[in-house]
């Protein structure tokens, strides 16, 4: 996920913004759509994340990603996973 913030955008509109992404992610933590966010290595000035979903299919996935306050300014690359069958996880 990598977020664009507009040119002369106030702080105060991205701080709102961000508040916003944060109660909504919350949210989608509690409903199991979201399970992980990390932070790649960043250069000054950039906002990029790295997140883990849970979605049923595609259609799903992108009314998770749509539903998220940046989402206005920010472009996502999707890498649909499946299971590995070595995957420690999947052991009982």
């Amino acid at each position: 996920m990598v977020t664009t913030v507009p040119a002369g955008t106030s702080d105060d509109e991205i701080a709102d913004m961000r508040a916003r992404e944060a109660v909504r992610s919350a949210e989608l933590a509690a409903q199991g759509s979201l399970l992980r966010l990390w932070r790649p290595p960043l250069q000054p000035g950039q906002w990029r994340s790295w997140g883990l979903f849970c979605a049923d299919d595609a259609e799903r996935l992108e009314a998770v990603l749509a539903s998220m306050p940046l989402r206005a300014w920010r472009q996502d690359t999707v890498t649909p996973l499946s299971p590995h069958p070595n995957d420690p996880g999947l052991r009982s």
